[in-house]
């Protein structure tokens, strides 16, 4: 048996781990007489509420540990990622949005990952293109759940040209292994005028609403496009028109969804309704709000985490601050009338809202996750007199202080003389930096 040795890149104080005298450096060598492959592997096997752990110490000593916890009890190890390699996409899809990045940002942003693992671990959406059966047997062995997926159409002879792959075909039969052992599963739909949607969309509906309750939702968002398709697929975007229809056609299968089985199933992005110029839908449309990640209620829950603040805010009159809110172009006459209400409630606080155009990836990119610092620095240089900057963290990397093309808050704040202040996109968050740092 090959020997797979495992580096463990850190301990959990007080874990059962460094209880153990488990040290940074050290080696996972097997758990209860088995290999770990990757990190879905070692969630499993250590599920168990009775274990034995071999590791191989920096001095090259075997130590065979036996360990009693509770069953959702972890040990303590941390690793690097998912153990071994990242599986990265085989597809060529006609709307990825990897291929319209321009040449010159940073390795990581090129990288396209289609993993399971990550889709179970951090939410990731993946196609299933690259999996075998040995693989679709693991993830129902491990439990690995849920599972986030891009299906886009269920018209197999489409998808297969949507994604440029073969694999794409088998989609349905994987689903239906999933379905069968009982793996819970999202679905998200990436729209594109003319391809999938219209009759094409409505089959697809029809086709997923049979994976319920295992598939337990449905997002449908529209194709971003930005200025950079020199030889890629011609694509059209959805215009007030086109995000009119699709509303319309979703909204009536959500009335037949509800009646039928008590939930909408299928549910539309925030962004068709600010492309048709509609309120988006009440706070109680949205259910459990399961597909934030796909900007599905995203705006509803800040509008009414914003209301429900200011509601329980005493009337703060000698409450004074000042500061600019940025954001893209599409939630800007959302942000302008949370300010007024802001400022409704707190007569002493003044805040400008201004909506960045991307000139980076195109004018036609409107979102605000998709803002890079550059445009921010060539927006906000003749206007002086602002002192205090409010951003949505969707801006910024994960974790990290810095936008898609590199440049840091640090280089913002140097080159402007302005303060940048984070907030969370809950609303709430958003008043208390108000209040508290500007």
């Amino acid at each position: 048996m090959k020997e797979h040795k495992i580096l463990i890149g850190g301990i959990v104080s007080g874990s059962i781990a460094d209880e153990f005298g488990i040290e940074k450096g050290d080696k996972l060598l097997r758990i209860n007489g088995k290999c770990i492959d990757d990190i879905l592997e070692y969630k499993f096997l250590i599920s168990d509420e009775i274990l034995t752990v071999e590791v191989e110490k920096q001095n090259e000593e075997i130590w065979e540990l036996d360990i009693e916890k509770d069953y959702d009890e972890d040990l303590g190890f941390i690793f690097d990622g998912i153990i071994d390699k990242q599986k990265s996409c085989s597809n060529k899809c006609i709307f990825c949005f990897i291929d319209q990045l321009p040449k010159g940002m940073r390795k990581t942003l090129y990288f396209k990952d289609d993993d399971t693992r990550l889709s179970f671990l951090m939410g990731n959406f993946v196609t299933l293109t690259n999996l075998n059966n040995e693989d679709i047997e693991k993830i129902i062995r491990y439990r690995i759940s849920p599972i986030n997926i891009s299906i886009h159409t269920t018209d197999m002879e489409l998808r297969k040209e949507m994604l440029n792959n073969k694999n794409a075909k088998k989609l349905m039969e994987y689903l239906d292994r999933l379905k069968s052992g009982k793996i819970e599963m999202k679905g998200q739909i990436v729209l594109c005028p003319e391809i999938n949607d219209g009759t094409k969309l409505a089959e697809t509906l029809k086709d997923l609403i049979s994976y319920y309750p295992e598939l337990n939702c449905v997002a449908v968002v529209p194709v971003g496009l930005t200025k950079y398709r020199k030889g890629l697929y011609s694509l059209k975007e959805y215009d007030m028109s086109g995000a009119l229809k699709v509303i319309k056609q979703v909204e009536k299968k959500q009335e037949e969804f509800l009646t039928a089985i008590g939930t909408r199933f299928v549910f539309l992005s925030d962004e068709f309704y600010i492309l048709a110029g509609k309120d988006l839908p009440s706070h109680e449309h949205y259910e459990d709000f399961s597909q934030l990640e796909n900007g599905v209620g995203i705006i509803r829950l800040f509008r009414d985490n914003i209301n429900m603040t200011l509601q329980q805010l005493q009337c703060l009159k000698n409450t004074k601050a000042n500061a600019a809110i940025i954001t893209g172009e599409y939630a800007f006459p959302i942000m302008k009338d949370t300010a007024d209400c802001i400022m409704k409630k707190l007569s002493c606080v003044s805040l400008e809202v201004l909506g960045i155009t991307n000139e980076f990836f195109g004018t036609s990119v409107k979102v605000a996750g998709l803002i890079t610092g550059k445009d921010v620095i060539s927006q906000l240089k003749n206007r002086n007199y602002i002192k205090n900057v409010l951003i949505p963290d969707n801006m910024l990397k994960a974790d990290e202080n810095i936008f898609l093309d590199d440049i840091t808050i640090e280089d913002i704040e140097k080159s402007l003389g302005i303060r940048i202040i984070v907030c969370k996109q809950d609303g709430s968050d958003l008043i208390k930096n108000i209040l508290e740092k500007c």
